[in-house]
């Protein structure tokens, strides 16, 4: 939802939310403009997660066969397998991941296959790719908002949505004053994010 605010044209936005992605399905998306994404599924088997790192060692574009890293994909339970062949989430029919994780319902953990990485630091990219989410903080938001969309944005109002209050005109103005409430009514509905009546 800050990222609605903060960027009213969807094609620029870093971070996005659809609550119908699918029948049954949600999915939290990051695309940071050069290459790099990420897709959270959340569907009734559990959650899914892909990430893409254009640059790591282990994309399938750096693989002689342009194949999928060993290991990544090859344990994905067959409840997820729709996602692992998701067009979205595909170039060319190949699946566009170095990392992949999921969880189903009951799990105590999450998973991950068995894989022997590539020498170096975050070879698949999990660290760079989920460092934001993992973080969780307004001050992590803010300091990337700041970076990323080049403006000032008030950590309350930032602490206020992360905390799931109603979004009406104060907190919208608070974090975008060239933007209204009624501005953000499909993003609301998309995003499915509590309004002020």
């Amino acid at each position: 939802m800050l990222d609605a605010v903060l960027s009213p044209a969807w094609e620029s936005r870093y971070f996005s939310f659809d609550s119908g992605w699918g029948p049954g399905e949600e999915m939290a998306s990051m695309r940071n403009g050069s290459g790099d994404e990420y897709s959270i599924v959340f569907c009734e088997a559990g959650v899914f997660i892909r990430g893409f790192d254009h640059e790591s060692r282990m994309s399938p574009a750096a693989s002689e066969f342009g194949e999928p890293w060993p290991g990544v994909i090859d344990a994905v339970p067959e409840v997820f397998a729709h996602c692992v062949r998701e067009p979205a989430f595909s170039f060319d029919g190949v699946p566009e991941l170095t990392v992949c994780l999921w969880r189903q319902r009951g799990d105590d953990r999450w998973h991950a296959g068995e894989i022997e990485f590539p020498p170096g630091d975050d070879p698949d990219g999990a660290q760079h790719l989920f460092a934001l989410l993992v973080d969780g903080s307004a001050e992590a938001y803010q300091r990337f908002a700041e970076d990323y969309y080049e403006v000032a944005v008030d950590l309350d109002a930032i602490g206020q949505v992360l905390a799931l209050r109603p979004l009406g005109e104060a907190l919208v103005q608070q974090l975008n004053p060239q933007l209204s409430a009624e501005d953000l009514a499909e993003d609301l509905a998309t995003i499915g994010y509590p309004a002020v009546a």
